[in-house]
């Protein structure tokens, strides 16, 4: 793998782990449609480190809250909304697995993306009673996490099935934003540790360090881009731009489908 390779591949990481667009569900298209191997396992915990940090970053404010007063309610809230989450992942895992090789569950899973941000942005903006952070029930938290649970699925966007779910509970939008991506934290750190009993600790030449490094640090610098766009995006009431961004996607995820059969 070349430097270059690794910096593009660390930016798309970045871009669509947090843009409401599916990071899964194009890693399945790129495949398919370049021929490309997976890559390696080493090199793919990394990215998702780097789209660790990007969180970290932007929202350090918040985990210093979170690590400040650790038995807080919000805590307890993102630890209810992790739950479904690993169930789906600790249970499913086989069929998951099967399912990141098929094209046609990565074209309906973009079609219910496209489908859940433009319903959701509608019943936010007909919604005026809106909850603010302090007012969020263990049964919203419940609601995100099992939306979030879907997300396991290639095509299926994380962000954006937490974000409409918040928005379908009646949060306010900066923190339906917020939570959304607080939740990401544990599922992406677990997900990097559940993966590591696969890695192979085999050392790295010192001249193969550099892609690794510098794809990290890209799904870092444009994960941290993508949060903030997202986040404006929604106080904004526009997230449902990203609806037919996904529709034109899964059209093509579906054709190459049914031209390969």
């Amino acid at each position: 793998m070349t430097t270059l390779q690794a910096f593009i591949l660390g930016m798309v990481q970045g871009l669509t782990e947090f843009l409401p667009i599916s990071s899964s569900g194009h890693l399945v298209i790129f495949q398919h449609l370049f021929g490309l191997e997976e890559a390696p396992l080493t090199f793919d915990v990394l990215l998702h480190m780097g789209t660790l940090v990007a969180v970290f970053i932007a929202f350090w404010r918040d985990i210093v809250a979170i690590l400040k007063k650790p038995f807080d309610k919000l805590t307890f809230l993102i630890l209810v909304g992790i739950i479904p989450a690993g169930l789906a992942g600790y249970f499913l895992e086989d069929y998951v697995s099967m399912a990141f090789e098929s094209l046609l569950v990565v074209g309906l899973g973009l079609i219910f993306t496209g489908a859940i941000l433009k319903i959701s942005e509608n019943y936010a903006n007909n919604n005026i009673l809106l909850k603010k952070a302090e007012e969020i029930s263990y049964k919203d938290a419940l609601f995100i996490g099992i939306l979030q649970a879907f997300a396991i699925l290639p095509g299926i966007s994380r962000s954006g099935s937490t974000i409409a779910a918040g928005l379908f509970a009646g949060l306010d939008r900066d923190f339906a934003a917020r939570f959304s991506f607080l939740l990401s934290i544990p599922v992406i750190l677990g997900a990097g540790i559940f993966q590591l009993k696969d890695l192979s600790f085999a050392v790295v030449e010192a001249a193969d360090i550099a892609p690794y490094v510098v794809g990290m640090l890209s799904a870092a610098l444009f994960g941290y881009f993508a949060i903030k766009v997202v986040l404006r995006l929604v106080k904004r009431g526009r997230l449902a731009v990203f609806s037919y961004y996904c529709w034109i996607v899964a059209v093509f995820s579906l054709a190459m489908y049914f031209v390969g059969k």
